[in-house]
């Protein structure tokens, strides 16, 4: 295999280059170009520089893991790998295939995916989508550097990236929110809220791990948990009211996958 590039080694970075290693790539075979000093791994046989300028090798591949706003300034350097016919991954929100072959040349091999911070302890899903140019080896090489961190699944369609980007790529703050409103809650019936933070954060943390591990759909973990007529079943009454829950869900992710268009421009 060919020399792996790195660009941008922030958490979501950072966290892919933990999971590759983990998964036997050789630190040698890696190299990570990142201008922030306190964010460079020190690990044995990996080489870090500071800008991807002083590479005159050609990688296999080029992980793009740098924040959407500073694209511009990274790729010009870059465009010489895509002239040799490296590969290049993009986790970057709202930068489109477009995008790249306007910054990189119109035959580039670029994939575009959407990662979701649960990566941080690759438990995360991403969905990606390739330019035409990439072939199926190259996608199956993209795919297994995605799956180092979790789950990942691929779109023909670029603009599935969009309601991609509002239920997973968003959907860990909603995760969150759940976690807040719940412990207020509960904190409003007279638990402490150190207790009903606790309470809440573990409840969801666990029923999520349950759904991972279950076979059984989420409607059908519901209704197991859901007695008739105890306590369950009332909260459900009002969450799943015709203006309970869904309805805002819905209004929630449409602004999300609107404000994502708009961002790719």
């Amino acid at each position: 295999m060919g020399k792996l590039l790195l660009v941008g080694c922030g958490k979501m970075g950072g966290a892919m280059l933990e999971g590759w290693l983990a998964r036997g790539l050789a630190a040698s075979d890696a190299i990570v170009a990142e201008p922030v000093e306190a964010l460079r791994p020190r690990k044995d046989g990996l080489r870090c520089v500071a800008a991807s300028s002083e590479i005159r090798e050609t990688p296999e591949i080029v992980v793009l893991a740098v924040k959407p706003q500073t694209m511009d300034a990274v790729l010009p350097d870059l465009r010489r790998f895509a002239e040799d016919g490296a590969v290049f991954l993009s986790i970057a929100a709202g930068k489109t295939l477009k995008y790249f072959a306007s910054h990189l040349g119109a035959t580039a091999k670029v994939v575009r995916s959407m990662p979701n911070t649960p990566a941080a302890v690759r438990q995360g899903i991403t969905v990606a989508c390739a330019a035409p140019g990439v072939s199926d080896a190259e996608k199956k090489r993209c795919q297994e550097l995605l799956e180092a961190v979790g789950q990942a699944l691929w779109v023909e369609d670029e603009t599935l990236i969009d309601p991609v980007t509002a239920l997973s790529g968003s959907g860990p703050a909603y995760v969150f929110l759940l976690v807040e409103a719940m412990a207020a809650a509960g904190a409003k019936l007279g638990l402490s809220t150190e207790m009903a933070m606790q309470l809440a954060r573990a409840t969801v943390a666990g029923s999520g791990e349950l759904l991972r591990q279950s076979s059984e759909p989420a409607s059908q973990l519901r209704v197991n948990v859901t007695s008739p007529g105890g306590t369950t079943a009332e909260a459900l009454k009002v969450l799943m009211a015709s203006d309970g829950i869904q309805p805002v869900f819905d209004k929630a992710l449409a602004a999300a996958s609107r404000r994502s268009k708009e961002l790719a421009g």
